[in-house]
């Protein structure tokens, strides 16, 4: 059976300032089957971070890619990452989320592997014959395995270029985020899972889309922000959107980067803030200190990895069909920070990102929506995202979206060398350097 076609999918003219994308790539399963093959079979995914797995014998449990992974870390240290499914009969060896543990014992038929991944355990072991070979029957581990500060990362291409290529000059972005507050961060307790009924790249766009920011979360603004005794005019008001400004990076990955406004803090927590700026200062300098800890940033890593500064928020998303993804997020929060401080920072997490917060079920009505009107596609067939282009970019601008999408159409053409993310002008930032 022949495949979608899809160069003629998205149109993009540097030259006239005009880019726009048929919807068909929203609900199509040949396109969803595609990208399963050519997109996250291909890149580097997050599966989790470091701080999960801090002693011998801790596990978590993860589906990443659409595959169900267990994550260890060994008698020795060393952190694993195996294919949750046993190598008899297929049923996962370990059905909790996370814990801690010598051995894991498959429910279905007792088979029992240990933290290094090997068959350690079978009932009835005299009853294979001479040709079975116990050495062989391990847990899969996933092709690759590599870890960038703290953040694990899977991909399951063997030949893929190594992580820290992979990410290229997101690094710096990452690293600002990372080096917030101290030399450690940490995952904590309480980690959001939710669903939505809407395309994946549907919520790629959303979570770098400064244009959608003012009309759809306008309870945010309006409402909350001054009965916390914030001045919504300093987000809201005149110019506030020309402070910020879209990116778009190497290999797809892309941020919108705004400055960062002042927190109403009083007494403890507002001196604690204040240390750590101080500390930063001395650490690295007040040209990168403020780079640190002066901006707020929605960093996009392609494919699906979302990490939004301003609430310390790691999120990733997989689509289960055209009209249907799963996403989890985890707060990242400096290890060493005071209960007052990380109980504000836990209110911010849960306020506007949390499924029941400001901003979060806002976006999910938004892109529910966007999905549902995609019945229309055969009379209003293109999305158009053309903000922007000829000028220098803005965050409320589309040089970010563009960038992905240029990434999306080059990887699901099976192309494996660069790919130019820009606009084609000096005021864009960007032509990636790829796998």
């Amino acid at each position: 059976m022949q495949g979608p076609q899809i160069e003629p999918l998205v149109e993009d003219d540097r030259e006239r300032g005009t880019f726009r994308v048929h919807r068909s790539t929203f609900t199509d399963p040949a396109i969803l089957e595609r990208e399963r093959s050519e997109i996250f079979d291909r890149c580097w995914l997050y599966a989790g971070h470091e701080s999960e797995l801090r002693n011998p014998g801790d596990y978590i449990t993860r589906k990443v890619g659409g595959r169900p992974l267990l994550l260890t870390r060994d008698a020795n240290g060393q952190r694993r990452a195996f294919l949750n499914s046993c190598t008899h009969r297929g049923n996962a060896v370990c059905r909790e989320r996370s814990g801690n543990a010598r051995v894991f014992t498959c429910f279905y038929h007792a088979w029992s592997f240990n933290l290094e991944g090997s068959l350690v355990g079978l009932p009835g072991e005299d009853a294979y014959s001479a040709a079975f070979d116990k050495k062989q029957m391990g847990l899969k581990p996933v092709p690759r395995f590599e870890s960038y500060r703290g953040m694990m990362f899977v991909c399951f291409d063997p030949d893929i270029i190594d992580l820290p290529t992979y990410l290229g000059d997101a690094r710096e972005y990452i690293d600002a985020m990372l080096d917030y507050g101290g030399d450690e961060v940490e995952i904590v307790p309480g980690a959001q899972a939710y669903s939505m009924r809407a395309n994946w790249k549907l919520l790629v766009e959303n979570s770098i889309d400064a244009y959608h920011v003012m009309s759809t979360h306008q309870r945010y603004f309006r409402q909350f922000l001054p009965d916390i005794g914030m001045d919504p005019n300093q987000w809201i008001g005149p110019g506030s959107m020309s402070a910020t400004r879209g990116i778009a990076l190497n290999n797809g990955h892309a941020l919108i980067e705004s400055p960062l406004l002042p927190t109403p803090l009083t007494g403890s927590a507002k001196l604690e803030l204040e240390g750590i700026r101080a500390t930063l200062d001395e650490k690295f300098g007040k040209e990168r200190a403020s780079r640190i800890a002066d901006y707020s940033r929605n960093i996009f890593i392609y494919p699906n990895l979302i990490l939004i500064s301003m609430w310390r928020t790691v999120r990733t998303f997989y689509p289960v069909s055209p009209d249907f993804i799963e996403i989890d997020a985890w707060a990242l929060l400096p290890e060493n920070e005071s209960q007052e401080l990380r109980e504000r920072r836990f209110e911010n997490f849960i306020s506007f990102l949390g499924p029941a917060g400001f901003g979060t079920p806002d976006d999910v009505s938004g892109l529910e929506g966007c999905q549902r009107a995609f019945a229309s596609q055969k009379e209003v067939g293109w999305s158009d995202i053309s903000r922007g282009m000829g000028r220098a970019p803005l965050a409320s601008d589309e040089l970010q979206m563009r960038a992905f999408w240029r990434r999306w159409q080059a990887m699901m053409l099976g192309a494996d060398g660069p790919t130019d993310c820009s606009d084609g002008s000096e005021t864009a930032v960007a032509t990636t350097a790829t796998q």
